[in-house]
């Protein structure tokens, strides 16, 4: 192997990492929290149950309340949630 193809092939990977660079500091990390989805007799569909942070996972199966319970890293929300239309917090 001739030292020329050596470098060209470093050079090149070279300039593919930092294009690489480039792409990973554009993308803004997004926070993750872990959020606690399942099923309920409601809704047998799988569906966000709540915060794990908020929500004990292991109450809501023992209980019977919810079923096939999942614990998922989603996007952090970036802004807190409205509060509930039936009056109990106004703004």
């Amino acid at each position: 192997m001739s030292k020329g193809y050596a470098e060209g092939s470093a050079f090149e990977e070279r300039l593919a990492d930092l294009e690489r660079s480039k792409r990973q500091k554009r993308e803004k990390s997004v926070p993750l929290r872990l959020a606690v989805f399942g099923s309920t007799a409601d809704e047998p569909d799988a569906h966000f149950l709540g915060w794990s942070d908020e929500v004990d996972a292991d109450d809501l199966f023992a209980s019977g309340d919810a079923y096939g319970i999942k614990l998922r890293r989603v996007p952090a929300p970036t802004r807190p949630a409205a509060p509930p239309r039936d009056g109990a917090a106004r703004r």
